[in-house]
C-alpha cells in the first residue's frame, strides 16, 4: 500500500502524547511514501510521554492549528496518551480541525484515549469502535458502539485500544488513507 502524494496531518500534545502512538503511525504513515505533517497548539518542539509519566522524545512541530484547514490534507491520525488526548479535547481549535475531517468524508486514525476528541467533535453518534477500556462507557454515551478489538473501521475511522495493537492499527491507517474514503458525522452534516 503505496501514500505516494498523499498528505498526513498527525497531531500531537507536549507532555502528554503517548510516544509510541506518536511514533509509530507516523514512520508508518512515512515509510509508504506519505508526507506527514505535525500539528500541535504552539511552534517549537513538544516531548512525547511514555505510560503517561515518563518522558518521551522530543519532536518538531510543523503547523499550528492555527496554520492549518483539514482542507490541507488526506488524512488525519490523532495519538493518545491519557493526558494529551484531555488537552487536545480541550482546545476549540483543536476539536474544530478534527471535526473538518468528518464533514470532509476525510479518514482518521485515533488511538488508545484518542477517541475522547472524537467525543468531543460530536461524530461518533451510530459509528463503531474501540479504545482504551476505560473510553468504553464515555464512548457508548456518546452514541458510538464499543468493542474489545485489536483494530476496528468503520467508514474510515479506524481506532484501536493500545500501544500492543499499534502493527494492525498502523497497517489500517495506511490502508485507509490509501483508499481515501471517510465518513461524515452522524446525521451527515
Amino acid at each position: 500500500m503505496t501514500l505516494e502524494g498523499k498528505s498526513v496531518a498527525i497531531l500531537i500534545a507536549p507532555r502528554g502524547t503517548e510516544e509510541p502512538e506518536f511514533s509509530k503511525p507516523k514512520q508508518a504513515v512515512e515509510d509508504a511514501g506519505g508526507k506527514v505533517t505535525v500539528v500541535s497548539f504552539e511552534p517549537g518542539k513538544a516531548r512525547t510521554v511514555n505510560s503517561d509519566l515518563d518522558e518521551g522524545a522530543s519532536y518538531p512541530i510543523d503547523k499550528t492549528f492555527s496554520e492549518v484547514k483539514a482542507d490541507d490534507f488526506d488524512g488525519l491520525v490523532v495519538p493518545g496518551g491519557t493526558v494529551g488526548a484531555d488537552k487536545l479535547r480541550g482546545s476549540v481549535e483543536a476539536i474544530s480541525f478534527i471535526r473538518a475531517f468528518f464533514d470532509q468524508k476525510k479518514p482518521v486514525a485515533a488511538i488508545c484515549h484518542a477517541p475522547w476528541t472524537l467525543i468531543e467533535a460530536g461524530v461518533l453518534e451510530g459509528r463503531t469502535l474501540t479504545s482504551y477500556p476505560t473510553l468504553k462507557v464515555d464512548i457508548e454515551n456518546a452514541g458510538g458502539a464499543w468493542t474489545n478489538e485489536e483494530v476496528v473501521v468503520d467508514n474510515g475511522l479506524v481506532t484501536s485500544r493500545d500501544p500492543n495493537d499499534l502493527p494492525a492499527f498502523c497497517a489500517k491507517l495506511v490502508e485507509e488513507i490509501a483508499e481515501g474514503v471517510g465518513a461524515a458525522p452522524a446525521g451527515g452534516n
